[in-house]
């Protein structure tokens, strides 16, 4: 599975150090089009929905605590839960209904 970091284009995530930091760990960058910026409310939404169902008030002590049980929820998140913005089928039904 590789990561991913989305940001949009301002000037906190243009510079040397962060691209640096991506790289030696592996994360490919994602950046929103210019001039576009909704393309960041999908990410934005989905970091949201992963902070108050997934980590609210949680402490992980390591990232080995951590990723199984994240695993196991992003997998829920695209397979069972139902989205409004797709008028409630998972995204995984959605898609395969296209």
């Amino acid at each position: 599975m590789s990561q991913v970091f989305h940001s949009d284009r301002g000037k906190e995530f243009n510079n040397h150090l962060l691209d640096e930091c991506l790289k030696e760990f592996g994360i490919q960058r994602s950046l929103s089009h210019k001039g576009y910026p909704y393309d960041n409310t999908v990410a934005e939404a989905k970091f949201k929905a992963v902070k108050t169902e997934f980590v609210s008030n949680t402490i992980f002590d390591s990232l080995e605590q951590l990723r199984l049980p994240f695993n196991h929820y992003i997998d829920w998140f695209n397979d069972n839960r139902f989205h409004s913005s797709l008028n409630y089928p998972s995204p995984i039904e959605y898609k395969i209904n296209l």
